[in-house]
């Protein structure tokens, strides 16, 4: 078995009413409930981090768009009709 450790949550007590009863619905505990819920926000949070380093990382190592730097049009152009 996995090390665990204990922690203290208080919660609303409509809130704690309604995951009493979606454990309940599930066959499972709010422990477990909680362990789930908290695994993917981190979860979430690590694919979060991931994707905004690799967009940077991107971002940094960007290909030439063969301008030079200098933008060779007028907003007029863009938008001639």
């Amino acid at each position: 078995m996995a090390d665990h450790q204990n922690v203290t949550l208080r919660l609303p007590r409509e809130l704690l009413r309604i995951v009493k009863r979606l454990a309940a619905d599930r066959d499972t505990s709010i422990s477990a409930l909680m362990t789930e819920a908290l695994a993917r926000v981190a979860d979430e949070d690590r694919r979060y981090s991931a994707a905004r380093k690799r967009a940077l990382a991107a971002l940094r190592s960007a290909g030439s768009l063969g301008t030079g730097g200098r933008r060779t049009w007028s907003r007029d152009e863009l938008h001639e009709r």
